[in-house]
């Protein structure tokens, strides 16, 4: 079966997209931090643990690891509750630059979708 170019190109950007969101959980972990729902304990552990799954991730989309695209999933829709507090705290100054415009941030919530599906997409075609 011939797999569409979208569905071929998916899990790369996807991953890189996972290797360098990752990344940035340990070059600015107090940014990531503030974007976990205050119910949410042991915040900077969690950002720390969560950065080293997503780059674990997006390196095993980019290689077709079998278990990197559930993974991925998984990880992608554990993260979701992040994207919508910062939705819900946009426009009262305690996001940071542009993560404080609510447009922008509520224009993201939705996005998770795409990116659960082109991680889903990760598997090696027969």
């Amino acid at each position: 079966m011939r797999l569409l170019p979208t569905r071929r190109a998916a899990p790369d950007l996807v991953g890189g997209l996972m290797i360098t969101v990752g990344s940035l959980h340990f070059v600015v972990p107090g940014m990531m931090a503030e974007q976990i729902p205050a119910w949410i304990p042991f915040k900077r552990e969690l950002v720390y643990v969560s950065g080293v799954v997503e780059v674990a991730c997006g390196v095993g989309l980019r290689r077709r690891a079998p278990w990197a695209g559930p993974l991925a999933a998984a990880t992608l829709a554990a993260i979701w509750p992040a994207n919508i507090q910062m939705a819900l705290d946009a426009g009262t100054g305690r996001n940071r630059g542009l993560m404080d415009d609510r447009r922008l941030m509520w224009a993201r919530v939705p996005l998770q979708l795409p990116l659960i599906w082109g991680a889903l997409r990760a598997r090696r075609p027969a």
